[in-house]
């Protein structure tokens, strides 16, 4: 997900921020989700994208890799789970990039520890219809859709031997502790953070601002908007 400024401007997490929006059921509502209020709002379709989909298996794409797929599990701003099964795809260019940021790590005594990667436009849309009209600026709009639909965009850390590293915030923590602009952390958790930007961006990766844990990759305007769901994806 994204982070705007006026989440952090008031000092919430998005666990606390959204803790009043309801805790429906998880049954009926990843697979309903398309068809519950779809009448209403399509997938967009954005024109500019012209390159055809060539989602992979990032696990499979890379076995260095290791993974804590947080919407798998309850551990999550929402509460509770909304992908079927623990699984990251990517663009082909996208996981071949993280592959040599995977290298840069190693050669370093770190690995890449990924917490997100595609993410079906209907889940995108069902964040958004959960939350109250007055706090949806803290979601992406399914109206223009999120590049982590596009398979663009990568939520990430570093980890060590197996243990996740410290990092300014935790994952998903919407207060200005997140911000790349955040120079309270200790200085341990700064520089985990700058050194994993750094081989990020070598490798054309765009970070955001609020989220010291999400890149885009520079080319996301290509690629569609899409909403297969990830345990239907046949990736490579």
């Amino acid at each position: 997900m994204h982070c705007y400024p006026a989440a952090a401007k008031i000092g919430l997490t998005r666990r606390a921020m959204l803790r009043g929006i309801g805790g429906a059921a998880l049954t009926g509502l990843v697979a309903g989700c398309a068809g519950r209020g779809g009448a209403s709002l399509a997938m967009p379709v954005d024109p500019a994208a012209t390159a055809r989909p060539d989602l992979v298996d990032l696990a499979r794409f890379d076995p260095r890799l290791r993974f804590d797929i947080r919407y798998a599990t309850p551990a999550n701003f929402m509460g509770r789970v909304l992908y079927p099964l623990p699984r990251a795809v990517a663009q082909r260019p996208v996981a071949e990039a993280l592959v040599r940021v995977q290298t840069h790590a190693e050669a370093a005594g770190y690995g890449l520890l990924i917490f997100d990667a595609y993410r079906p436009w209907r889940i995108t849309k069902m964040m958004w219809d959960e939350t109250p009209p007055d706090k949806r600026e803290f979601v992406a709009d399914p109206a223009s859709g999120s590049r982590h639909n596009r398979g663009c965009s990568l939520d990430l850390s570093l980890h060590r031997d197996g243990a996740e590293v410290a990092m300014p915030s935790p994952y998903d923590d919407f207060t200005p502790a997140a911000y790349r602009s955040n120079t309270a952390a200790p200085p341990e958790a700064l520089a985990a953070s700058r050194m994993l930007e750094g081989w990020m961006v070598a490798e054309g990766f765009v970070p955001l601002a609020n989220e010291w844990w999400h890149y885009d990759w520079a080319d996301w305007r290509l690629y569609p908007i899409m909403d297969v769901p990830l345990e239907d994806v046949t990736a490579g």
